[in-house]
């Protein structure tokens, strides 16, 4: 990973999709957050906004995270996210809206680094566009999490490593070595 060239992206983590199966993920990316920042390096925070109509709608009858609370972004990441460098709205599973596809391009990052809800569909679908797009995917696999349950999030990373390769799941120490990494190295510039 080139941290130098890269952008953490921090999915979906609001209030609607944060419950007692992936709860336990909300530390562990606020600290990855934390440390992400303090190198300078951007952060980005996703929101999804489900509406009327939706194919969600449609097809699973799933009405939720149309509007405050469940589509604000938790109240643990209320600074960080205010903080971020952007915040992408979406509508579907994917990052890789016309503005983050702009914004991604414009930057000029090589590499995403994905965290957040859920493993198996928004984090899983970002990570996999950015494959396509000829970006280096990261998922960070012990800062994400399923709002479906631990098998759901694990089904998810057996697609993952199928879908953009094994050595792209990573875990939030091996984040945070190349983090001292790319510090240090700024030190001794």
């Amino acid at each position: 990973m080139d941290i130098g060239s890269a952008a953490l992206v921090v999915i979906d983590l609001q209030n609607g999709f944060v419950n007692h199966h992936s709860r336990h993920a909300v530390p562990a990316v606020s600290d990855l957050v934390a440390h992400w920042s303090d190198t300078g390096r951007p952060v980005i925070f996703t929101r999804y906004f489900n509406h009327p109509g939706s194919p969600y709608e449609r097809f699973f009858q799933w009405d939720r995270l149309q509007e405050p609370p469940e589509t604000e972004i938790a109240p643990e990441f209320a600074d960080q996210a205010l903080s971020a460098y952007a915040t992408i709205d979406k509508t579907g599973y994917t990052l890789f809206t016309p503005e983050a596809t702009d914004l991604i391009r414009e930057t000029g990052w090589t590499d995403l680094v994905f965290c957040g809800i859920a493993t198996e569909s928004c984090v899983l679908k970002s990570a996999a566009d950015a494959f396509e797009h000829g970006y280096a995917p990261w998922i960070v696999t012990d800062a994400c999490a399923s709002d479906a349950g631990p098998e759901v999030h694990d089904a998810g990373l057996v697609v993952a490593r199928r879908l953009i390769g094994e050595g792209q799941l990573i875990t939030r120490d091996h984040v945070m070595r190349q983090i001292s990494a790319y510090n240090m190295a700024a030190v001794l510039e």
